[in-house]
């Protein structure tokens, strides 16, 4: 075997221990009193009942994604259909992102430092509550459990109300002011911002909100996603009905 032959066995190797040794484990579970389509990308989808568990590995350095609920929907035996709140590509295993409203649990691991970066973004608005926490590795400083568990959709202004949801007001206006699509300091606070914010202190409220709202663990720590987590508000009784006519 040549040299360069052992140093790419050997680096390949090497890269494989790193990638098994740091991959990370989501638990999704479902506490909700209704059935949630858990949605992840990368990851596909689930149907959870009430109690039910998704247990979601992820490879390292995996960046960009996000994991989230869909409520009402209703798919064919071959798994296509629609969700009223964060529908993908009308499947059960999804292809994509979300549409809003949809509260998601968002993340990036292995980045700088050797670090996982998450949050809970309200930026594609609410529909579910929601719990975001390491369950290994963490539990204080920048690595804790982060909750969203206000009654938003209760609460919701009359502008950003939609079925099964409440939009953030990016989806509803499109203007630089809530989407901050001219980049860097272009955009600030708004008195709708400030109503997510003050229901959930530690999620994003518009696209600039990171100082308050991004969290880091170290590489290879586990995570926890829960749909209605303890304390969550009481639930709207037609969720409910669906939940038990379906």
């Amino acid at each position: 075997m040549s040299y360069l032959t052992k140093f790419l066995t050997s680096s390949l190797l090497f890269s494989l221990l790193f990638i098994s040794t740091n991959a990370a484990t989501f638990e999704i579970r479902n506490s909700c009193p209704y059935t949630v389509w858990a949605a992840a990308s990368p990851g596909g989808g689930r149907r959870l009942e009430r109690g039910q568990t998704w247990n979601l590995n992820v490879p390292a350095g995996t960046s960009m994604a996000r994991i989230w609920g869909r409520t009402n929907c209703n798919f064919d035996g071959g798994g296509q259909g629609r969700c009223q709140t964060g529908d993908c590509t009308g499947g059960l295993e999804c292809k994509g992102w979300g549409v809003p409203p949809n509260t998601l649990a968002e993340y990036a691991l292995n980045q700088f430092g050797n670090l996982d970066f998450y949050d809970i973004s309200l930026v594609d608005g609410f529909n579910i509550p929601i719990e975001f926490s390491p369950t290994s590795g963490g539990g204080s400083g920048k690595c804790q459990a982060l909750l969203c568990t206000a009654d938003i959709n209760g609460q919701c202004p009359k502008e950003l109300r939609a079925p099964g949801g409440c939009n953030n007001p990016c989806s509803v206006f499109k203007t630089n002011e809530y989407c901050c699509t001219n980049g860097q300091g272009s955009c600030g606070p708004t008195h709708f911002s400030r109503f997510f914010k003050d229901r959930c202190p530690t999620s994003y409220s518009y696209p600039q909100d990171d100082p308050s709202s991004t969290f880091t663990c170290p590489g290879g720590t586990n995570y926890r996603v829960i749909f209605c987590p303890r304390g969550s508000p009481h639930f709207p009784l037609e969720m409910v009905e669906e939940k038990r006519a379906e």
